[in-house]
C-alpha cells in the first residue's frame, strides 16, 4: 500500500478503466455495479501508486482527506461511496491495529444494522466465524475485502473478511434503488465466513475515527450537491433571469457555509485526532446535519429555478439529483437532531 502520509499529488482519477471488476449486477438507469467497480478499482490502483491521496484523518492533514472525497463525490457520488468506503477502512485498521492492508485490496465498511439483521459471528477453532445476512452492502461485486459489525457471544464487534464468493453472496433483487444505483449495496449473505476481528467489544463505534468518519461522508454529500448545482450556474451565466440569480445566490451562500463548516471541522480534528476534548460527537452530528440541510435546499432550489428540463434532458445532472436524494438519506434526520440535542441538554446520560 502507497505511503498515504505523501504530499498529495492530484484529484482521485474517476475516469473508466481497464480491466474489470467480478460481478456484473445490473442497476437501473443504464449505469452497471461493473461499471461503477471498475472506476472504483481505478481510484484504488491510484490510491496504491500514490497517485491520489486521501491523509489519515487527524494527520494534520484532513482537511485535504475531506477535500479529496469532495472532488470523487462532486465527479460521481457512486464511485465516491465506494472510495469513502475504502479509505474509511484503511483509517480503521490504521486506528485499531487490524491487518494490514494489501495493494490490489479493495475494500468496504458494511455496518448498517437496521431491524431484523441476522448476521452473527461464533467462534471458530482460533478465530471467527459470520453466518446469517447482512444489509447495504455497498460494492458487494466489486470489493475484495470488509470490516463487517455484527453481534458476538461477548457483545458488538467488528470483523475483517475476505469477501469470498463461495462463502460472502451477494443476495440478487434486494439493490432495487434508482438514485445511488451504482452503489451497487444488496444484501450479503454469509456462511460461515472466516472473520478476523478488530480491536475489542464495542471498539468500532466508540472509537474517536467513528465521528470522524462520518464527516467524511458529510464532504461526500457536500461534493455532490456541488455537481448538482451546476445546471443553475449554467442557466443563470445564459440568461438573465431574476428567479434564477436569487435561487443561485441562496445556493452559493449555503454551499459557502458547508464548505466552512467542513474546513473547521477538519482543522478541529487535527487539533484533537484522539478527542481527549471530548467533542467529536458533538462536532459530527453538527457537521453532518448542517451539511444534510444545505444538500437538501440546494436540490430543492435547483429544482425551482431551472425546472424538468435538466431532470428529463441531462442524464448527468439527472443521475447526480437521484444520487444525492437517495445517499442523504445516510443522515437520520431529526433521530440525529434529536441525539444532538440530548447530548447538549444532558451529556451525562448519553456518553
Amino acid at each position: 500500500m502507497a505511503d498515504r502520509t505523501a504530499p498529495a499529488t492530484s484529484a482521485p482519477r474517476v475516469g473508466p478503466a481497464p480491466g474489470s471488476v467480478r460481478g456484473a449486477a445490473s442497476v437501473p438507469g443504464g449505469a452497471t455495479g461493473r461499471e461503477t467497480g471498475a472506476r472504483f478499482a481505478s481510484v484504488v490502483e491510484d490510491i496504491d501508486a500514490g497517485r491520489s491521496v486521501f491523509p489519515l484523518p487527524g494527520s494534520g492533514r484532513t482537511a485535504e482527506r475531506l477535500s479529496a472525497l469532495r472532488a470523487a463525490a462532486e465527479d460521481d457520488l457512486c464511485v465516491a461511496r465506494l472510495v469513502e468506503g475504502h479509505v474509511d477502512a484503511l483509517a480503521i485498521l490504521a486506528e485499531l491495529g487490524g491487518p494490514r492492508p494489501r495493494a490490489g485490496q479493495r475494500w468496504a465498511v458494511w455496518a448498517a444494522q437496521p431491524p431484523g439483521t441476522t448476521l452473527e459471528a461464533v467462534r471458530s477453532g482460533d478465530g471467527w466465524a459470520l453466518t446469517g445476512r447482512k444489509p447495504y452492502c455497498s460494492g458487494a461485486h466489486a470489493c475484495t475485502h470488509a470490516l463487517v459489525t455484527a453481534p458476538a457471544p461477548d457483545g458488538p464487534r467488528l470483523f475483517a473478511v475476505a469477501v469470498d464468493p463461495l462463502v460472502c453472496v451477494p443476495v440478487e433483487g434486494t439493490w432495487q434503488a434508482v438514485g445511488m444505483a451504482g452503489s451497487d449495496s444488496p444484501d450479503v449473505s454469509f456462511e460461515h465466513a472466516p472473520a478476523t476481528a478488530v480491536g475489542g467489544v464495542d471498539a468500532y463505534v466508540r472509537r474517536p475515527g467513528f465521528q470522524h468518519g462520518g464527516i467524511g461522508v458529510a464532504a461526500c454529500w457536500y461534493g455532490g450537491a456541488l455537481a448538482v448545482a451546476r445546471p443553475l450556474r449554467e442557466a443563470a451565466a445564459r440568461r438573465s433571469d431574476p428567479h434564477a440569480d436569487a435561487h443561485l445566490g441562496a445556493a452559493d451562500v449555503q454551499l459557502h457555509a458547508a464548505g466552512a463548516v467542513l474546513d473547521r471541522a477538519a482543522a478541529e480534528i487535527d487539533d484533537d485526532p484522539s478527542d481527549k476534548a471530548g467533542g467529536a460527537r458533538v462536532r459530527s452530528l453538527r457537521v453532518r446535519a448542517l451539511v444534510e440541510s444545505v444538500c437538501s435546499d440546494v436540490l430543492t432550489r435547483v429544482g425551482r429555478a431551472t425546472g424538468a428540463g435538466p431532470l428529463c434532458h441531462d442524464p448527468r445532472h439527472a443521475r447526480a439529483a437521484a444520487d444525492l436524494a437517495v445517499y442523504l438519506r445516510q443522515h437520520h434526520a431529526e433521530r440525529d437532531l434529536a441525539g444532538l440535542g440530548a447530548l447538549l441538554a444532558r451529556p451525562q446520560d448519553t456518553r
